[in-house]
């Protein structure tokens, strides 16, 4: 896995020898599953409360393209019971326009981890993940640790089902973007990091959403769908997992616990 991670990292953004291809077309139209995921999640919530207590540190979470705080309700509430302060990006929905709009998200976030005296952990579904990482790059010093789920930062960014959408809805073309930043959104990170990805992926190629693991950094292959990252009870229960760890350590995860089977073999 990590092999994959490294082979890939080079060939970033547009100036790619290869170019990925998003998803193919059956797996597109099979994103549907994601209620099926959603009726397991709920299903799963005596389990998923065995989950290790978190310590309240404060946790923001960022929704995908298109989507709105209300895709993340789920998951911040099961977050809020584990003892967190958790709360959405509070920026409506997420339309693009990426270079546009992530200074609201810095001052969001530096007024978060003023007011709690705490550094901010992040969570960040597929475009969201994109948003956490360039944050953790701007203000190292106010993040604690950064979970991505599908996100398409690595490789290439163009691998997607939804970058014509976002070219048109969010008036901000990908070849505008300084090559320089699209090799920045893939650095390493100097705070514990996770990478949530599913090789059934209908939206985004999953290889564009590993990073290069290493010391505190490491990628979870989950068994679902790109649609229902945010719900998947494996997902709640590595993201649990990984924000219960004290801040500045790191250990890797042991695919092991009530969700086991939706983790496959590293």
């Amino acid at each position: 896995m990590a092999a994959i991670a490294d082979a890939g990292a080079p060939g970033i953004g547009r100036n790619v020898e290869k170019r990925l291809r998003p998803p193919s077309r059956l797996l597109m139209l099979a994103e549907p599953r994601a209620l099926f995921e959603l009726g397991l999640g709920l299903a799963s919530v005596p389990l998923l409360m065995t989950a290790p207590r978190g310590d309240g540190h404060p946790v923001l979470v960022m929704p995908g393209f298109l989507a709105s705080d209300g895709s993340t309700k789920m998951l911040r509430a099961y977050l809020d019971r584990l003892g967190y302060e958790t709360q959405g990006w509070g920026l409506g929905r997420n339309i693009g326009s990426m270079m546009a709009r992530r200074h609201r998200l810095y001052e969001q976030i530096e007024t978060l981890h003023k007011k709690t005296g705490r550094k901010v952990s992040l969570i960040g579904w597929s475009l969201g993940g994109i948003y956490a990482r360039d944050v953790a790059l701007t203000m190292p010093e106010a993040i604690r640790s950064v979970v991505s789920l599908g996100s398409p930062f690595a490789i290439d960014v163009r691998a997607t089902h939804a970058s014509k959408l976002y070219e048109k809805l969010g008036g901000e073309a990908i070849d505008d973007i300084a090559e320089s930043e699209l090799v920045r959104i893939q650095s390493d990170l100097d705070m514990p990091t996770t990478a949530i990805y599913t090789k059934t992926d209908g939206v985004v190629n999953w290889r564009t959403c590993m990073l290069r693991e290493g010391r505190q950094a490491e990628n979870i292959e989950v068994l679902g769908s790109h649609c229902g990252l945010g719900v998947n009870p494996a997902v709640l229960w590595a993201v649990a997992d990984r924000l219960a760890q004290k801040e500045s350590s790191f250990r890797p995860f042991a695919r092991r616990g009530p969700f086991r089977l939706g983790y496959p073999a590293a």
